[in-house]
């Protein structure tokens, strides 16, 4: 099973992303030990600390493909693009990508924003019209995914695009390859998926 390529339009603002602004977010140590359920749902903290791939896990869900837009591939030089800190661990100049994930049917699910070192990018990404994870699965690649932030936030863009108000639950988190940083993610999902995994705590 693939995921398919579109490209559509930017919302709001084509050259930046977006970023949640939080009510509450957590780092390595919280990641680690996992959090209350009644602050996050076991369903919802295996979907969000684990290390599978969100796109394959969002086609389970669903029992639909996932289907992938690309909304912004810019390149940023070295500017620090007020990405998580982790970001700067990726040698620069830097590409930032930024895609929306949704179901063949047009629900959208989740955003995702990566930077990548831009003299590399295409090693890994080889067919634009793939998602990250069925790119590298192609290409053999063997990943650790590092969970290094936790986020609970607004984003009035993210409530336009998911047409449902926030709060939303987000992440972000490094992919390595040969013990070096391949690429920083940053990921936030719709409420949604409440359908599927339940509610996001627990009464």
């Amino acid at each position: 099973m693939t995921a398919t390529f579109k490209v559509t339009e930017t919302l709001t603002r084509p050259t930046s992303w977006y970023a949640l602004t939080p009510i509450w977010q957590g780092g390595d140590a919280i990641i680690q030990l996992g959090l209350p359920h009644t602050q996050l749902a076991p369903t919802w903290q295996m979907f969000l600390l684990g290390d599978g791939s969100p796109t394959r896990h969002l086609q389970l869900l669903t029992g639909e493909k996932t289907e992938v837009d690309l909304i912004d591939m810019s390149a940023i030089g070295m500017d620090g693009d007020l990405a998580p800190e982790q970001m700067l661990v990726v040698p620069g100049p830097r590409i930032r990508r930024q895609v929306w994930l949704r179901t063949a049917s047009g629900q959208r699910l989740a955003y995702a924003c990566s930077w990548w070192e831009a003299s590399h990018v295409d090693d890994y990404l080889q067919n634009r019209s793939l998602p990250i994870w069925a790119s590298l699965e192609q290409l053999r690649t063997e990943l650790y995914r590092d969970v290094q932030g936790l986020y609970y936030g607004h984003s009035a863009q993210l409530e336009e695009a998911f047409r449902y108000k926030g709060p939303f639950w987000g992440r972000h988190y490094l992919f390595w390859h040969h013990k070096q940083p391949l690429t920083l993610i940053y990921e936030v999902f719709s409420p949604y998926l409440t359908k599927y995994l339940g509610n996001m705590q627990v009464e």
